[in-house]
């Protein structure tokens, strides 16, 4: 039959895979590291994932397609365990993680006395989400509803010894670096703050100066997305203290 359905310009295509997070139906994937229409009868036409291209990559066109079928498309979402991402690897798949105890701990404004102080023997993980790359965290996920998010620069996991209890506990954990991914950080997380039901946003970075780059893109996300969210900054040293 001849409809309307969506058509992707892989020359154009950057390959963030944000098209993919948007297309609830599963139509779209990522092939080497290009987005594709998968499957003719996922897309329902409706172009969810139009606005979400920023490289103006999808288009609608009319020609000879399958028809949507619903009942497909139904029965593929309840056969996910989870929501898989743009790049198709297993090992992305978003999951959420449960721990034994996510009571609320102290804040780590409560830890400064003694920053040097090693962690407690058996510590476990605070992770409460997976992936948590921001550049393969889907956009609209059922953990970040009712977040506290955290938006961290990845060396401070390692110069900061209690990140996990001090700043990821109760936290879902989002990480970068924007010295290193050649990406505006500022466009997804602002479609994340958008979309989800954000408590509050910490940021966490190195006292390096490229960090600037990351609490600048939260910043900016924080503005675009025209909500208004509580937000802190702290500033890790390289020997691992918090800063003032």
């Amino acid at each position: 039959m001849i409809r309307k359905i969506i058509e992707i310009n892989e020359e154009k295509c950057n390959g963030c895979g944000l098209c993919a997070d948007a297309c609830h139906e599963g139509a779209i994937g990522m092939v080497n590291g290009k987005a594709r229409l998968l499957r003719d009868d996922y897309c329902d036409g409706l172009g969810d994932c139009l606005p979400a291209c920023p490289a103006n990559a999808i288009s609608f066109v009319e020609r000879e397609a399958a028809a949507y079928d619903e009942e497909a498309v139904k029965k593929h979402q309840a056969e996910k365990h989870g929501q898989p991402l743009a790049c198709g690897c297993p090992g992305t798949m978003a999951r959420e993680l449960k721990h034994d105890s996510d009571e609320e701990k102290p804040s780590f404004a409560q830890s400064r006395c003694d920053t040097s102080a090693a962690p407690l023997t058996g510590a476990k993980s605070q992770l409460r989400q997976w992936p948590v790359q921001i550049q393969l965290a889907p956009i609209n996920a059922p953990y970040f509803h009712e977040a506290k998010l955290l938006v961290a620069a990845d060396c401070t996991a390692y110069a900061y010894a209690a990140f996990h209890e001090d700043f990821m506990r109760g936290r879902i954990t989002l990480v970068g670096c924007p010295k290193l991914d050649s990406v505006d950080y500022s466009e997804k997380l602002t479609e994340i703050l958008r979309l989800n039901s954000i408590k509050n946003v910490t940021i966490v970075r190195m006292e390096v100066p490229c960090c600037g780059g990351l609490e600048m893109a939260v910043k900016k996300a924080l503005k675009d997305s025209e909500k208004m969210i509580p937000w802190q900054v702290v500033t890790i040293s390289t020997d691992g203290r918090i800063l003032e």
